[in-house]
């Protein structure tokens, strides 16, 4: 990244700009303790306006709840305009097992994992409702456009997303520049969401680095000179980027012919 500075003060304005325009008060996030959300939440208390970061561990790992307390310590300690919650949403995930029928279904998994993802949603945006804040999202550009990392109506469920267009690499890169804690910079990605905790990388099947080397490659190029590596971290890419295409784009829309109507 050239100019951090600059990258950093556009993002600030760009967030005053549109909590202006949009006649709110101030901004919500949901902090799990990694890089991306300590990033967007330190950008956001940069604005000098109210940021409240929400805590909503589902039977989370010590060390996931651990780098979120640290994330909140730094924040509340360096910006006067942030306050903190703590909602433990473990009660609640486990009520909605009670209710739903018990199936040995493949895809249960990923359908309880989805699930915690759109209970930390309806959290947030409780708290959007009565404070009359926007729920900022977390996602980076290999998440949001690239793979389609994130969990629909989950935490794909905000009103802005201010870190969208950075890489991985960049994010990581202007949260350095910004001094955010060691504990946060070096911690390993993962959205928390599985009983085993496996980690993003574990997910995807590839680093968000070789992820980002994808994203600029020729996907339709035949090139003979790719170790075979690399050839499965593109065909890794392309898999997901097809798979989860319908996360990022519009909700289609059925247009009715004007002589139907």
């Amino acid at each position: 990244m050239k100019f951090p500075n600059k990258v950093t003060n556009h993002i600030v304005n760009w967030l005053e700009d549109y909590l202006k325009k949009s006649n709110m008060d101030g901004f919500v996030i949901g902090v799990s303790g990694g890089v991306d959300s300590a990033l967007t939440s330190a950008l956001c208390a940069k604005t000098g306006y109210p940021v409240q970061c929400i805590e909503m561990p589902i039977h989370q790992n010590k060390e996931q709840i651990s780098n979120s307390s640290i994330q909140i310590n730094w924040l509340e300690s360096n910006f006067s305009n942030v306050t903190s919650n703590k909602v433990d949403l473990s009660n609640m995930f486990d009520k909605f097992l009670d209710v739903i029928p018990n199936t040995s279904n493949e895809l249960k998994d990923l359908g309880l994992a989805n699930t915690k993802a759109r209970l930390r949603m309806l959290t947030l945006y409780y708290f959007s409702t009565i404070n009359r804040f926007l729920v900022v999202g977390t996602g980076n550009k290999v998440e949001d456009f690239g793979i389609g990392f994130f969990t629909k109506y989950g935490d794909g469920g905000v009103d802005i997303s201010p870190i969208a267009d950075l890489l991985k690499s960049e994010v990581c890169h202007l949260a350095a520049h910004l001094n955010l804690p060691n504990e946060i910079l070096s911690a390993t990605p993962t959205d928390g969401l599985w009983d085993d905790d496996r980690n993003d990388e574990d997910q995807i099947g590839a680093s968000y680095k070789e992820i980002e080397w994808a994203m600029n490659q020729n996907l339709n190029e035949i090139n003979p000179r790719l170790s075979d590596r690399e050839k499965e971290v593109k065909n890794i890419f392309t898999r997901l980027n097809l798979k989860n295409k319908h996360k990022m784009i519009p909700i289609p829309i059925c247009s009715i012919p004007k002589d139907f109507l």
